[in-house]
């Protein structure tokens, strides 16, 4: 294997390149840096990528005639820049993003990852975020990797041989943790709430956060579940170790936990290297609804931002300003509602952080509807559970104010008797 340094690999990036970045806790800062050191020598390069971890300097304002970033997913570090038109954002389903890649609709230049070390047949693993990498780097023209041995080695889609690489640079530093976020009050019977709605046998989605954690911590009583999800952290490896979740009943996959990525502690990284009861696998094949609904069970477990009193769900901007994205809710809200005994859940707290609802007469100006009001059916919050399936605007009204915080129901009333007349 012949490496080079960061600096002479990234000369292969020239201005006007489409650049991929490996997104999550895989993100190979070490060629970011050197790219983002040559900025004076570039111009108009496209850099996409999903959600980020660590530092993105290429969006700060000095460097915006080197660099655009074009977003399928945004988070903390680029969100300032969509604000200013350094960023923008592709609203695209999680399943489609690869798509984008394979058919040419955003063709790659340049690919940039972390992989492990090779093995002794050369093959490198993607670790902890298979998802779009794979199609990046079999769509990319060329595939600079950053070879990590603190990357694990996973099993699944994510093997490639590393005669692929057109440059390679040796580092040595940790990936990107998490600490497990404590669970509020309000989690907690949010996490109680859900697990009501959990069967044994089920397959689970979830992503990563308080809720989810306190989901989790409430499962430990069931029996024989299972994972297929876009992403899991930590706390399911508790479930793992306890028996709870062994995946016995899953048609597809069986034995095995399958996702496109992880994100959290060292510990999880530990959990799922060399371990061939978790699949990293290509997020077209994951978040494919065709997929999903073959899961015995399929349970979706999702947030959102806000939702209004007909049920249409914003999760991913607050008013105009773009916030997350897209992701995979809607491939697995539609994906649980097809799988036979499935059931799509959106969990969020009644209330913002400064106290205004969630639950709301209307979605504020500007806000994007990631799931639509004709996919929902469950919505829980820390006061209770809302049945939407087959009721009608009026009774979804009615429902949903039950599980709103008691001080917002007056005012929700209020707003649903304007709305709808005296037959509320």
């Amino acid at each position: 294997m012949r490496t080079v340094s960061a600096q002479e690999a990234v000369k292969l990036v020239k201005s006007g390149d489409r650049v991929f970045l490996h997104g999550m806790a895989a993100v190979p800062q070490v060629l970011v840096k050197a790219l983002v050191a040559r900025a004076d020598e570039l111009r108009d390069v496209e850099i996409v990528h999903l959600h980020t971890e660590g530092a993105a300097d290429y969006v700060e304002p000095q460097y915006e005639k080197s660099f655009f970033t074009n977003c399928l997913f945004v988070g903390g570090n680029v969100r300032p820049a969509l604000s200013t038109g350094r960023a923008d954002y592709i609203p695209v389903f999680l399943s489609e993003c690869p798509v984008l890649f394979r058919k040419g609709i955003l063709p790659l230049d340049v690919a940039m990852v972390t992989v492990s070390p090779p093995d002794a047949h050369g093959f490198c693993s993607l670790g902890v975020s298979v998802d779009t990498s794979l199609a990046a780097v079999e769509s990319a023209k060329i595939v600079i990797a950053q070879v990590n041995p603190n990357m694990p080695r996973t099993h699944g889609d994510g093997n490639i041989h590393f005669s692929k690489f057109d440059a390679m640079v040796e580092v040595n530093e940790p990936l990107v943790t998490h600490a497990q976020p404590e669970s509020s009050d309000e989690d907690v019977a949010i996490g109680k709430h859900v697990a009501s709605l959990v069967e044994d046998g089920a397959t689970l989605q979830m992503g990563i956060g308080s809720i989810p954690n306190a989901v989790l911590a409430e499962l430990t009583n069931h029996k024989n579940l299972g994972i297929h999800t876009e992403m899991f952290s930590d706390g399911v490896i508790e479930l793992v170790k306890k028996g709870v979740i062994n995946n016995s009943q899953k048609t597809r996959h069986h034995g095995r936990i399958v996702a496109g990525f992880v994100s959290g502690s060292q510990a999880l990284y530990e959990f799922v290297n060399d371990n061939p009861g978790v699949l990293l696998l290509d997020i077209q094949y994951v978040n494919d609804t065709s997929v999903i609904r073959k899961m015995p069970k399929m349970t979706a477990i999702n947030s959102a931002i806000e939702i209004d009193l007909t049920g249409q769900v914003c999760a991913d901007s607050i008013g105009t300003r773009q916030f997350s994205g897209v992701g995979g809710q809607m491939d697995f809200v539609r994906g649980a509602t097809l799988s036979e005994g499935g059931k799509p859940i959106i969990a969020l707290p009644s209330r913002t952080r400064k106290g205004g609802t969630r639950i709301v007469p209307t979605l504020q100006v500007g806000a994007g509807v990631v799931t639509t009001r004709a996919h929902v059916r469950y919505v829980v919050t820390e006061f209770g559970i809302a049945d939407l399936y087959g009721k009608n605007l009026r009774s979804r009204a009615k429902e949903l104010i039950k599980i709103a915080h008691p001080d917002d129901r007056e005012a929700l009333d209020r707003a649903a008797h304007e709305r709808f007349g005296g037959h509320f």
